[in-house]
Order: C-alpha cells, then sequence, then structure tokens
C-alpha cells in the first residue's frame, strides 16, 4: 500500500507540468509550448510584428528540431538564449536561410523573446531566440521581437545560468528544451 501511494505521489508532482492548462484566450496557432527540463513555458508570437520569424519558430517546432535543444548561453539578470538544434552549442542555425530583420518598437522588457543573430548583421536570425530575464533597453530597436511568455517565467527563471566569468555566458550542462510545440497541434 506504501508503495502505491509513493508512485501516485510521484505521478502527481510529473502531471502538473504536462497537464498544465494553456492560458485562457490564448490564440494557439500562434503559440509556442516549451516543455523543458524545469517545467513549461509558453509563448505567444507576435504575428503582427515578424510575421516570417514566428513562422519560422513554428516550422522548426513542428519538425521537432528544437527538442532536447540546450540553454546554451544564459545569464544572470539579462536572458536565456537557445534554439541551435544544428550543433547544440550555440553556433548553429538551421538548414533554412536566415531571416531579414523585422523590428519593431517594442521594447525588450522581462519575458519578451527575441531573435537571437550574428552582431555584424541585422539579417542573420535563423533558428535560435533567447527569453528576457529583465529589461534590456540597449537591445530595443536591434533585435527582432518574436513573442512574450505569457506562462512559466518562473520556470525561465530556474534555469541553470552560467558561472561568474564563464565566457560568453555559455553554460555547463545546460536545461534543455525537451520538446517544443506549436499549441494548436497538442493533443
Amino acid at each position: 500500500m506504501i508503495r502505491i501511494l509513493a508512485f501516485v505521489a510521484a505521478l502527481l508532482c510529473v502531471v502538473p507540468a504536462v497537464a498544465q492548462p494553456l492560458p485562457a484566450n490564448l490564440d494557439k496557432a500562434d503559440a509556442i509550448v516549451i516543455d523543458t527540463t524545469k517545467g513549461r513555458i509558453v509563448i505567444k508570437l507576435r504575428t503582427d510584428i515578424a510575421p516570417k520569424h514566428a513562422e519560422r519558430i513554428k516550422q522548426l517546432a513542428r519538425e521537432g528540431f528544437y527538442n532536447n535543444v540546450p540553454f546554451h548561453r544564459v545569464m544572470d539578470g539579462f536572458m536565456a538564449q537557445t534554439g541551435d538544434g544544428q550543433n547544440f552549442n550555440g553556433t548553429g542555425g538551421s538548414k533554412y536561410p536566415n531571416l531579414k530583420q523585422e523590428f519593431s518598437q517594442v521594447p525588450f522588457k522581462r519575458g519578451i523573446v527575441g531573435m537571437a543573430r550574428r552582431g555584424d548583421s541585422v539579417d542573420s536570425a535563423n533558428s535560435q531566440f533567447f527569453i528576457m530575464f529583465a529589461d534590456g533597453p540597449s537591445l530595443n530597436g536591434q533585435y527582432t521581437v518574436i513573442g512574450e511568455v505569457v506562462q512559466g517565467m518562473d520556470v525561465v527563471d530556474k534555469l541553470k545560468k552560467a558561472s561568474a566569468g564563464s565566457p560568453g555566458g555559455a553554460v555547463t550542462d545546460p536545461d534543455k528544451m525537451v520538446k517544443v510545440q506549436v499549441a494548436s497541434d497538442i493533443k
């Protein structure tokens, strides 16, 4: 009997992240659900300001490109970066061509999701993206805003951060995006 109760208790600890309902009024066709090693993050994609970037994220999610991809660069008080499903270390992209920037007036604040790019080219975003831990006004108008976390910022806050002095914010043994799905595709 004790073993059965222990098993049920263990299941109850796992189920909330998976069974957690999506936010009310969420347009599931324009949202992604990221199940991580720390829990679930739901991102509302901003198709109104970055339609090509949002479409790329959905395309790659549907192809499974983001599954088991690490948060390779996580800088406390700044941002958590992921999306390198090619090399898994921040140096890769996808098989698709880079995207032309879709800058907007939306400010980079806590919970905003932006597309990563090479510093030398505004039109080099491909598959990698980052989630802001805090406001980052220096990024405004310099990177494409693709969405905003509408559920799970507590999960983002729990992601393993780079140790002090780590070059470029690289994380040793990082947390991962276990599975990424377009919300409307979840059965």
